[in-house]
C-alpha cells in the first residue's frame, strides 16, 4: 500500500512541478512573427480561411474506419486459445467480410477517387 501511495504522490508532485515550470518559463508576450498565420518565411498569398475540400475529411474518416479493423483483429492470436476457436474464426471472418463489403461499396460509389 505504501508503494502505491508513494507512486501517486510522486506522479502528482512531478505533474504539478512541470506545469508550474511551464507557466514560469513560457514566453507570455509573443512577437508579431509568432502571431502571423504562416511561419514558413514568406507572406501568405491568399486567405488562410479557405474552405477545405470534403474529400480530405472523407479520406480521414475512411482511414479511421478501416484502421479500426486492425485494432479489432489484433487480439486474435490470443483468442484462438479459448475453448472454441471456431467461433473466434467465424466472428473474425464476418468482420473482415463486412469491412471488405464496405470498401467495395465505397469504391463503387467513387469515394476513393480523388479527381473527378
Amino acid at each position: 500500500m505504501n508503494m502505491i501511495l508513494f507512486m501517486i504522490t510522486l506522479s502528482l508532485t512531478l505533474s504539478m512541478a512541470l506545469t508550474i515550470l511551464n507557466f514560469w518559463i513560457a514566453q507570455m508576450n509573443p512577437d508579431s512573427e509568432k502571431l502571423s498565420p504562416y511561419e514558413c518565411g514568406f507572406d501568405p498569398l491568399g486567405s488562410a480561411r479557405l474552405p477545405f475540400s470534403i474529400r480530405f475529411f472523407l479520406v480521414a474518416i475512411l482511414f479511421l474506419l478501416f484502421d479500426l479493423e486492425i485494432a479489432l483483429l489484433l487480439p486474435l492470436p490470443w483468442a484462438t486459445q479459448l475453448q472454441s476457436p471456431i467461433t473466434t474464426l467465424v466472428w473474425a471472418s464476418v468482420l473482415i467480410l463486412l469491412l471488405t463489403m464496405g470498401l467495395i461499396y465505397e469504391w463503387i460509389q467513387g469515394g476513393l477517387e480523388w479527381a473527378e
